[in-house]
């Protein structure tokens, strides 16, 4: 019983970690394509807009 938790653990761990990585690969390659085509435009940032108050700002790395 201990050794099908113990398989169990590290399988979950192992899901869990890929799902992880995976995640993080999709952040830096979105971070990547937005930086390439602000290269490109020769934008300093990209802006978005406020919906609660109608204002633009800066578009921030967790966004």
């Amino acid at each position: 019983m201990a050794q099908l938790i113990t398989i169990l653990v590290l399988v979950f761990s192992g899901w869990w970690l890929y799902r992880r990585f995976v995640s993080d690969a999709r952040k830096l390659a979105e971070k990547s394509r937005r930086a390439e085509k602000e290269r490109q435009t020769g934008a300093i940032g990209t802006l978005v807009k406020d919906p609660a108050t109608g204002e633009y700002r800066l578009k921030r790395d967790g966004e």
